[in-house]
């Protein structure tokens, strides 16, 4: 039977633990630095939760860090240490596989590319996972480990995984945070975001058949300048909007600026 110790009880490691022991895997203890994740996380999977790094036991077979990139490698130093026998995972996107090198034998890197939330179960059986490993026999390892959890487990180089992540942050928090300007307009003048919704899925869902390129549609890739200048009017109190309202529809149609800014000398 496998164990897992935890390090981290932030969004993906409470996702990932609940999976792990959805899949019959041994959550062998739970580590945050704050005293009320940690045992918020230990208490639903069940298990030793702990914010004293020096009180992690010897006896999991794998070791994963889901944990912020700015203290990651402080953390690989003092985890690794006197257990370099076992597997050690980080789930960064970011990160390279070698902030591991030098620290222990076996290594590695488990990504599932999701956005996840606590309060949000998701099914990581559909969740692509990106593993890379030190060495053949580690990678074997690690990939055995990756098809418990998911149906799609794919080996992808650190130098590849930096690009993988950037297109996430485009198509996922870029993404979000335009629905948060949404809201927010929307809410000035008392319209509920949910009839969004409908038009949300859809744009997802002709993903689905259609290439992104395919699927675009509004004023920008019609060229049409009457309205990019009257939606421009409307966010006249607030520069930054406007300017990424621009650049945004110049991605879309490179002749956009040139429209808008013709529009405004007439």
């Amino acid at each position: 039977m496998i164990k897992v110790t935890l390090i981290g009880a932030g969004n993906l490691a409470t996702q990932l633990g609940k999976a792990l022991k959805k899949a019959g895997i041994i959550i062998n203890q739970v580590y945050s630095r704050t005293e009320t994740s940690a045992k918020m996380l230990g208490e639903l999977l069940e298990t030793e939760w702990l914010t004293d790094i020096t009180k992690l036991r010897d006896d999991a077979d794998i070791y994963i860090l889901s944990v912020k990139d700015s203290v990651l490698c402080d953390l690989i130093s003092e985890v690794c240490k006197g257990r370099e026998d076992k597997l050690f995972l980080h789930t960064a996107g970011s990160m390279p596989m070698s902030c591991f090198e030098g620290k222990t034998q076996h290594y590695g890197v488990f990504y599932p590319m999701q956005t996840f939330s606590k309060a949000k179960d998701v099914n990581f059986k559909t969740i692509p996972v990106f593993i890379e490993g030190n060495s053949t026999a580690t990678e074997d390892m690690i990939r055995k480990f990756a098809n418990r959890l998911s149906q799609r487990v794919i080996t992808l180089s650190s130098a590849d995984r930096k690009y993988l992540h950037l297109a996430a942050v485009w198509a996922c928090n870029f993404t979000n945070y335009c629905y948060t300007v949404a809201s927010d307009i929307l809410g000035e003048h008392g319209i509920p975001f949910d009839v969004m919704l409908p038009l949300i899925n859809e744009t997802t869902e002709k993903l689905q058949t259609l290439s992104p390129k395919a699927a675009q549609t509004g004023p920008a890739v019609r060229g049409d300048k009457n309205v990019m200048s009257q939606q421009l009017e409307l966010m006249r109190h607030n520069a930054d909007l406007q300017k990424l309202y621009q650049m945004l529809s110049k991605g879309i149609n490179p002749m956009v600026d040139n429209l808008i800014l013709d529009n405004k000398e007439d």
